[in-house]
């Protein structure tokens, strides 16, 4: 039970990292409250974090229940979710800089904000769509439905899943609580290696996912 939370929590979590990118969009968030303290920008970091944390964990646990609720299979969700994270991977690694100047874009809002507007920002834009947007949502359906079946592997996959998504959302906050010290270390060239290494990562991530669904699939075709 142990070894496969661990598995669980090592496949969660680098495909998490992948697609959400703290250094990365830490680089943006510092660029887009540079007008307002340090402190505030902590207090919204940690804002920011604690709503990613419900909003990946909503995804992760109930996304494959609402699918498989309108009747869609595991193994038809595992390749859908395993091919449309590694689409999301290729669009990030042939056109990073797209994705950054969409996050901000979204994040622009906050640039003329006031003091004591900035806290109503920090679901949206801040955490939806800025840091879980989409295709963090899609990623988290996507590990929910790489669950096995029985008891307690799918015990032992959740309570993996789910360390990898607090460790995650920890990074989120340190990452944006420190993003003034981020974007003076890596700065435009290593913003842009880390995306690209992400996002092959997150490549391989989705054909691993894919792969759990299209094997089952043949198998039970060649022995029918």
């Amino acid at each position: 039970m142990f070894g496969e939370a661990v598995a669980a929590f090592l496949l969660a979590f680098p495909a998490l990292f992948s697609i959400l990118n703290p250094p990365g969009s830490a680089i943006i968030f510092n660029e887009v409250t540079a007008g307002h303290s340090h402190v505030q920008r902590v207090a919204l970091a940690r804002k920011v974090a604690l709503y990613s944390t419900f909003l990946i964990l909503g995804a992760l646990i109930l996304g494959s229940h609402v699918l498989r609720f309108f009747g869609v299979s595991l193994d038809a969700l595992r390749i859908a979710g395993g091919f449309v994270v590694s689409i999301r991977a290729f669009e990030m690694l042939s056109a990073p800089d797209n994705a950054t100047q969409r996050k901000q874009e979204q994040a622009k809002p906050l640039v003329e904000a006031s003091p004591h507007e900035l806290g109503s920002y920090a679901f949206f834009p801040l955490t939806l769509p800025f840091t879980a947007g989409p295709g963090t949502i899609a990623v988290a359906i996507s590990l929910g439905a790489a669950r096995p079946d029985g008891l307690e592997p799918m015990s032992a996959f959740y309570a993996g899943a789910t360390l990898a998504v607090l460790v995650m959302t920890l990074c989120i906050w340190a990452a944006y609580s420190m993003s003034d010290r981020l974007s003076d270390m890596l700065g435009d060239t290593g913003r842009a290696a880390v995306s690209r290494l992400a996002a092959f990562l997150l490549m391989g991530i989705g054909v691993q996912i894919a792969l759990g669904g299209i094997v089952p699939v043949l198998h039970s075709a060649l022995v029918s």
